[in-house]
This record gives structure tokens, C-alpha cells and sequence, in this order.
């Protein structure tokens, strides 16, 4: 049985400090990994929210002590077995946070710190819900994929990655269309060529997103063009995520904000820009 809390202007608050969490699987999924993980502490948590995640056996331990600071990582889906949550989250190895992730085993255990942030809210009356992914940001796309399900409406998913290797990531959004940079799978070139001609096509749509950020960038240029209410799921290297650090700010039309508090998900048009480069 798949869970999820409903989205709404109020976060689901973690619970204080980390704890641990068995891994009760781990799958390869082309490029990417799927790590199962009991948490028998925390609340369901909101599609959008994610985790700081650390491994209880091997953190710290290699390449000269690194790493020292969990890694943030959206959860891609979260349903109750034997009365316990159990989260799914989709890795990508791109340095020795990650790597130390991917090498848990059944068995092992991970540090949890979450759910954190704030996640999608649900669209607009009569507004068709299409979900947009680049990469590993498939993973909060996921589970707003279930809840949108389970609430009754029917998205749509585009969903681009780097080549076929990695396209596998879209297996866990079995009905989306895909592009790769290569060729190698779907169409050829971005995915914001095939967002273009959805919106073009259809205006009554909304957007959810989540990928790297020049393709956040595109969705959000594309989307307030067309005046198409978008949501953009941020990604940002964080420290500690929950505000303390301000390691993970973004520029909006107010200021400042913090991606791991007021954020990850924020609207296309609060948003200066979709990246978190600085002034000028």
C-alpha cells in the first residue's frame, strides 16, 4: 500500500535528531540505485520533502575522512508494511557522499534525518498536472505521481536524462515520454523541447519539476511565457537542512531563501532566478 501525507501550505515537521533506519533492499536501476529503508520513527512524509542521509557503518571512513555531512536526498516513495514506513530514495553515485550510500547493504543501517523542507501542493482547479524530470530529480516526481493518483487525477510525465543508461531512471514513471541528450533512448535533445510542445498543445496544464538547474531554468522561462503555474522541486548541496547554514540559498523576487526550509518546491514566478547563482 502506497501512503502520503497531503500536500498543504504546512510542512510534515521531522522528528528531533537523527535515527536509524535498516535497509531493507537495494536495486540497481540503470545508472541509478534504489535503497529501501525502514523508518519506524517518522511520519509519512509530503511528496517534495526529502531526507539527510548517512551511512551508520562506513560515514567517514574513506578518502581521508570524507565525507563528514549527510547528503540530501528527496524520497521518491513512502508506503506502510507491516505497520512500519518504509521510504524509497534514487541514488546516483557522483562522489563519496553518494558512493557510501550505494554500498550499504540489506541489512545495514542509515542515518535519517526527515522529512524536510516543503513539498507540492496540489493544482489548480480544472489544471492537468504534468510532472517534468530531469535525471535523479525524477525521484520526488515519483511520489507525486502516487499521491495525484490516489487523489484522482491523471498525470502526464516528460522525463530527460543523459543517455539509455540512465533512462532506466524513468522505469519508475512507466507512462512518461523520454528524451536523452544522445539520441540513445526517446526523443533526441532536451526535455524542455517536448515540455514546449505540451504546453503549446495544451493550456489548462499545470507543472511540477525537479532536475538540474539549467533545466529548471528552461522550465520556468517556458512556463511564465505561457503564464502555466509551475512548481520547481530546487536542488541545492546542503550541509545541514534545516536552515542553520544558508549554505543552500536561492534568489527570489523578495530576497533570499533557504532551499532546505522554504523550499525545495517553490513557484516558477517567486523565483529571480531557477539556479542559485548570485547577482549580476
Amino acid at each position: 500500500m502506497t501512503t502520503q501525507a497531503a500536500p498543504a501550505e504546512s510542512r510534515v515537521v521531522a522528528p528531533l535528531g537523527r535515527r536509524p533506519g535498516p535497509v531493507l533492499a537495494v536495486r540497481g536501476l540503470g545508472a541509478y540505485g534504489v535503497i529501501s529503508v525502514r523508518d519506524e520513527a517518522g511520519p509519512v512524509p509530503q511528496p517534495g520533502q526529502f531526507y539527510m542521509l548517512a551511512s551508520v557503518e562506513s560515514w567517514g571512513g574513506e578518502e581521508a575522512g570524507r565525507p563528514y555531512l549527510p547528503r540530501a536526498c528527496s524520497v521518491a516513495r513512502a508506503r506502510v508494511e507491516a505497520g512500519a514506513l518504509v521510504l524509497e530514495f534514487l541514488l546516483e553515485e557522483v562522489g563519496p557522499g553518494t558512493r557510501a550510500l550505494m554500498s550499504v547493504g540489506r541489512g545495514e543501517e542509515l542515518w535519517l534525518t526527515g522529512p524536510l523542507g516543503r513539498g507540492f501542493r496540489a493544482p489548480e482547479d480544472g489544471r492537468r498536472p504534468l510532472l517534468v524530470g530531469g535525471g535523479a530529480g525524477v525521484a520526488p516526481l515519483v511520489i507525486w505521481d502516487d499521491w495525484l493518483r490516489t487523489a484522482g487525477y491523471e498525470p502526464s510525465a516528460l522525463l530527460g536524462f543523459r543517455d539509455a543508461h540512465h533512462a532506466h531512471g524513468a522505469e519508475l514513471l512507466p507512462a512518461s515520454r523520454v528524451s536523452t541528450d544522445d539520441g540513445s533512448a526517446g526523443h533526441r535533445g532536451p526535455v524542455t523541447d517536448l515540455l514546449a510542445v505540451a504546453l503549446d498543445r495544451d493550456a489548462e496544464l499545470e507543472v511540477s519539476a525537479c532536475g538540474p538547474e539549467a533545466m529548471l531554468a528552461a522550465v520556468r522561462d517556458l512556463c511564465l511565457e505561457r503564464a502555466v503555474p509551475a512548481q520547481l522541486a530546487l536542488e541545492a548541496p546542503m550541509a545541514c537542512g534545516y536552515g542553520a547554514c544558508f549554505g543552500c540559498v536561492v534568489r527570489t523576487v523578495q530576497g533570499y531563501a533557504r532551499v532546505c526550509v522554504d523550499g525545495p518546491v517553490f513557484w516558477a514566478e517567486r523565483l529571480a532566478d531557477a539556479d542559485r547563482g548570485q547577482d549580476g
